[in-house]
């Protein structure tokens, strides 16, 4: 299979949705992607054994993407190799009340994950740019100073918003946390199909809910949200990954090849050395075991 590079996926310039392609397979069959990821996820997974024990960094995935994008199936199936201690995923549904209380990005800051471990965001902060952009009454619920109706969410309030979002990412990367926000680029059609597939199966029904067509009627003004969300906020310290995401299969692959490239390259994460009078009485400890 082709080698993927993460640069063929890194936004580094001005992006234009439309033209970016939503689909890939690499030529190859859907076997030969399942063995690929799986090799791969076995890699990362022992990474994150030795992120752990240095315990100087964390990681953060931000996935985004509109309904059906493949969200949930790609967490499950690109982390199933990880110790189940090492990765916390939380999954951001409409604020409480109680996270209502508090600035946008508090329920976020408070899900970051620890040293030493991956944390996976499903939806992210990023919906406050996103969902509360496309329906705008939503922001009214948080009680800002000076934002009384609507009509008073004017550009300004977008890119001082994009501002914030930029400064938060920039404090977490300052003081260790790797950051990766990956947008699974998926097309209208594709999602009809698998609207369709909800319906169509049982077993998938449970998933379908009438707001998601009330949602798909906005499919055009989500895209430029996005866009513009995307290109205000890729920066070397926190890029943004634009994933075709209608093989879901390949995606994955993509995803997980990514997320093993970048973090092979920080040199410094392995496991730490044993103190050196620990290390000189190693066989000493052994024959004490082996003793009893």
């Amino acid at each position: 299979m082709k080698n993927i590079t993460s640069a063929n996926y890194k936004v580094t310039e001005k992006i234009d949705l439309e033209s970016i392609a939503t689909y890939n397979d690499f030529g190859t069959s859907n076997k030969k992607l399942r063995k690929s990821l799986k090799e791969i996820r076995i890699m990362l997974g022992a990474f994150q054994d030795t992120l752990y024990a240095h315990s100087k960094y964390s990681v953060l995935i931000c996935i985004q993407g509109m309904d059906t994008a493949g969200k949930d199936s790609l967490i499950r199936e690109v982390f199933k190799d990880f110790n189940a201690r090492g990765v916390v995923v939380h999954s951001f549904k409409v604020p409480t009340a109680l996270e209502l209380k508090h600035d946008y990005l508090w329920r976020h800051y408070i899900a970051l994950p620890a040293k030493g471990k991956f944390g996976v965001f499903n939806r992210t902060h990023y919906e406050n740019v996103l969902v509360t952009r496309v329906h705008p009454e939503y922001i009214l619920n948080e009680n800002i100073p000076g934002i009384d109706k609507v009509s008073d969410l004017d550009q300004e309030f977008w890119d001082t918003r994009f501002e914030q979002i930029n400064s938060f990412e920039r404090h977490l990367a300052q003081n260790g946390t790797i950051i990766f926000k990956f947008f699974l680029h998926l097309s209208k059609e594709e999602q009809r199909q698998r609207l369709l597939r909800r319906l169509a199966l049982k077993r998938k029904n449970w998933k379908f809910s009438p707001g998601d067509l009330k949602e798909r009627l906005l499919w055009g003004k989500y895209q430029v949200c996005y866009e513009e969300a995307i290109n205000k906020t890729s920066k070397p310290h926190a890029p943004w990954f634009i994933i075709p995401a209608d093989n879901k299969k390949a995606a994955r692959v993509i995803v997980a090849s990514i997320l093993l490239e970048e973090l092979t390259k920080y040199k410094e994460i392995k496991e730490p050395e044993l103190d050196d009078k620990i290390k000189a009485n190693l066989e000493i400890y052994k024959k004490q075991l082996e003793s009893e």
